[in-house]
């Protein structure tokens, strides 16, 4: 079977205010890209992943005018792709959902929450993720109130065969200094962006373990925003909200793996894998980075899992055909990244 994370840059911008596909000369969210450019683009990528589950990180926005799960389905149907249901979790308000688009025939799949409703103060149980977690931030001995702008997409899923699983999709808030006055203030909001961001982490870490104790098979991916060598205040802290989620302190049979995640953070003098690729205005180049993760339990890493990153200069499968290169290019800001497991 074969799971993929993708973040699609604004999503929604190809869809009318009705949900109605825009496929037509309008300039999308990206540079000099026209909508029917971008959709073309995405069903060529989708179509050439050959998923079985896309968990898609920005997808179309939902609201009482259009629904994520239509335009995702209206998408799937316009590009004949077998991942032609789709599934979302909580909406948020910031016009960019977390959903998965699957093959029926290969996988079914429910929205399934779990964790306290608010934070109770229970041992066992983390607080839902469309509630709030209570840390200290700024270690002044009075905790904040830490909430998801973007709710984790926890999923029960299993397949034809019976093996059962859990997918959890994950887009974790930027720590983009917005709206900086000066040089000061941007530290300041880089700062507290990234103690929110490991926070999530850690909360969301929390939610792992209990899996992991439970015997759960587990998957977990999507944008995390953070990566080795993203901001200048990564040594600050210590560690990395990927590092966290990922347990490299804990026990072997407590830690997630992935292993793009090993060789990245590992700093070594070879070249690290790089998921998405954005244009820097100020310094006319661009800016590559890891973003874009597919974490597995100790009992799917058994399986020998095979990931990939669906990169248009660094997988020499996607450089060598010229249409999934340019589409991969033309599509998102970032690029795909599968795992393929014998569940």
């Amino acid at each position: 079977m074969r799971i993929a994370t993708y973040n699609i840059e604004w999503f929604t911008n190809l869809y009318d205010r009705d949900g109605e596909l825009l496929e037509d000369g309008g300039w999308s969210a990206r540079y000099n890209v026209t909508r029917a450019d971008q959709l073309t683009a995405l069903g060529i990528v989708f179509t050439a992943m050959d998923a079985d589950a896309v968990m898609i990180i920005e997808a179309p926005d939902n609201n009482r005018r259009h629904k994520t799960v239509d335009m995702l389905e209206a998408f799937a149907t316009r590009y004949e792709l077998r991942t032609r249901k789709a599934l979302l979790g909580y909406e948020n308000g910031t016009q960019q959902e977390i959903a998965l688009l699957y093959d029926p025939d290969r996988l079914s799949v429910r929205h399934d929450p779990i964790g306290v409703s608010g934070n109770s103060g229970s041992q066992f149980a983390a607080p839902r993720f469309d509630t709030s977690y209570r840390i200290d931030l700024d270690i002044d001995a009075t905790p904040e109130h830490v909430r998801f702008s973007k709710p984790p997409l926890e999923i029960a899923a299993n397949t034809p065969g019976g093996r059962v699983f859990r997918m959890i999709g994950v887009h974790v808030k930027s720590k983009a200094p917005h709206g900086a006055r000066n040089d000061e203030h941007a530290r300041r909001i880089a700062i507290e962006a990234r103690r929110k961001q490991l926070a999530q982490c850690i909360w969301l870490r929390e939610r792992v373990v209990e899996h992991l104790e439970a015997g759960d098979s587990l998957i977990v991916m999507g944008d995390f925003n953070d990566g080795p060598g993203l901001d200048e205040y990564e040594k600050l802290f210590g560690r990395s909200g990927v590092e966290i989620v990922l347990g490299w302190d804990a026990p072997e049979n407590q830690q997630l793996h992935d292993p793009h995640a090993r060789v990245a953070f590992a700093k070594k003098l070879a070249a690290a894998p790089v998921s998405a690729r954005f244009y820097l205005d100020d310094q006319g180049r661009y800016f590559s980075a890891l973003l874009d993760y597919i974490m597995v339990s100790p009992d799917l890493c058994a399986l020998d899992p095979k990931w990939r990153i669906w990169h248009p200069f660094d997988d020499p499968d996607c450089y060598r055909v010229p249409e999934l290169r340019e589409a991969l290019l033309t599509a998102s800001d970032h690029f795909p990244v599968t795992v393929d497991l014998a569940l």
